[in-house]
């Protein structure tokens, strides 16, 4: 009798439990993007208290709501935009936590379900690999277990590869052992996960010419942000019979997305060299050989990264605009990188050029993309778009910068680049506000709407009579 109470506190507990489960297990049925939401809502509550305690501040007082809250959601969201200065104003708990938080962001929180679920039954069950396929974008749920794999096998080797580079690197500066390390890890997870956090007090500026740092930043920023089903991808194509040619293996989303992700960076180095050359506030000063490697750099930073080796603020306006439809498109599907992806930027212009040749259909590597991939594309772009215009009129409602400084901003939240003018530190709090929304949506909206409009299909038995509208 006396274990009794004991008996149904334990009943009771594992009750409660159960219902919870089964209602995530419900909802990740009907709606797995809608849970991705609430736990990437859950995760950055979690880290916005823990940045809000006096132990994450160098001060050792509370950060002010508005500032904790923004930081959060740009590690979250592995953004980069931040409103205080990460390597003086947080202590080194504060770091740590922005670190976990980037590394939580940068895997997916559906992911990390799912290799939480490998550890602990050594198996997915139907529920993970649902809420996996949403995060990663797989179409088989037998995948998916392959996949949450190569995601976590990939992060470590490349971080843990980086870390390595960047660690003797820090220490040829005269950082002490320890010093060097942490800047080594934190640098490293910033750099794959495309965060664009920097824990460095002299920050990225004296790297400008530094091949030893600049070019790690540049690999791991492009395979971070090139996305992991292509990594997969590559790696199967590597390990087959065809090692002579392994990219005729490769899948239409590896091509499109590979293809026009090199022709972008490549574009990209070209005309900011151009526009960048002879100006005194970036590229004027340098030697040619610093010019060269700044460039590069530039040429995989709009795409995610946020981690800028020359003073965004100082860039010609040309090159803000530029970086504007960069930024934009962004990098892979189920990447670190933010934007409409380039695959979707890669279709869009499939479609106008099939169009233009008067093509029935719109083709790409011996495949023919389907109408439906086509809609979809155009409407996750008008969406992203619908939301720049959005956030840009409401920032130019709270704040009195210029309309270029603005959309700069904007683009970038929405992205999750975390590139800045500088404007960010004197934002005021609704704007603040703003730009976490943006954020937010940046990184979970554009798969969210892409899963509900993918899973929305009407079949209908009647069909109305077609007629073209004059367009243009």
């Amino acid at each position: 009798m006396a274990q009794a109470p004991a008996t149904r506190v334990r009943t009771g507990t594992s009750g409660v439990l159960r219902r919870l489960r089964n209602w995530i297990d419900d909802v990740a049925r009907r709606s797995p993007a809608r849970l991705t939401l609430l736990v990437f809502a859950a995760i950055i509550a979690v880290v916005t208290a823990l940045l809000s305690l006096p132990i994450a501040t160098a001060a050792n007082e509370r950060a002010p709501f508005a500032d904790a809250l923004f930081n959060a959601v740009s590690a979250v969201c592995v953004t980069g935009l931040v409103t205080v200065d990460t390597a003086t104003y947080w202590s080194f708990f504060g770091q740590v936590v922005l670190l976990v938080a980037i590394k939580i962001g940068g895997l997916g929180v559906m992911t990390l379900a799912s290799i939480l679920g490998l550890a602990v039954s050594r198996r997915i069950g139907l529920t993970q690999k649902m809420l996996a396929a949403s995060e990663t974008k797989t179409s088989g749920l037998g995948e998916v277990g392959t996949l949450v794999r190569a995601v976590i096998i990939a992060s470590l080797c490349i971080e843990a590869v980086l870390t390595i580079v960047l660690v003797p690197r820090f220490l040829a500066l005269g950082e002490s052992i320890g010093d060097a390390l942490w800047h080594g890890i934190f640098m490293s997870l910033s750099i794959f996960n495309n965060a664009g956090f920097v824990n460095l007090e002299y920050g990225l500026g004296p790297f400008v010419g530094d091949w030893w740092f600049c070019l790690p930043l540049i690999i791991g920023t492009a395979i971070g942000a090139i996305g992991f089903p292509i990594i997969l991808d590559v790696a199967r194509s590597l390990r087959s019979r065809r090692r002579r040619r392994p990219w005729r293996e490769w899948t239409l989303h590896t091509k499109l997305s590979i293809s026009t992700y090199l022709i972008l960076a490549v574009g990209t180095v070209a005309i900011f060299a151009a526009f960048e050359w002879s100006n005194p506030g970036t590229l004027g000063p340098l030697a040619i050989h610093e010019r060269v490697l700044a460039s590069l750099v530039q040429g995989v930073n709009p795409r995610s990264s946020g981690l800028a080796t020359l003073d965004v603020g100082e860039m010609r306006e040309g090159t803000w605009f530029l970086n504007d439809a960069l930024m934009f498109v962004g990098g892979g599907s189920a990447s670190t990188a933010g934007g409409i992806k380039v695959s979707t930027f890669a279709i869009l212009v499939l479609a106008i050029v099939a169009e233009a040749r008067g093509d029935r259909d719109i083709e790409a590597f011996g495949r023919r993309i389907g109408s439906t991939t086509v809609r979809l594309a155009v409407s996750v772009a008008f969406l992203g778009a619908t939301l720049v215009g959005i956030g840009t009129f409401l920032m130019l409602a709270v704040t009195q910068f210029s309309l270029s400084q603005v959309l700069f901003e904007v683009i970038s939240a929405a992205a999750t680049v975390g590139l800045s003018t500088g404007i960010t530190p004197d934002l005021p709090d609704p704007a603040k506000y703003i730009l976490s929304a943006l954020m937010f949506f940046g990184r979970t909206g554009y798969m969210a709407i892409a899963a509900a409009l993918a899973l929305r299909q009407r079949r209908r038995v009647i069909r109305m009579p077609n007629e073209r509208p004059i367009v243009g």
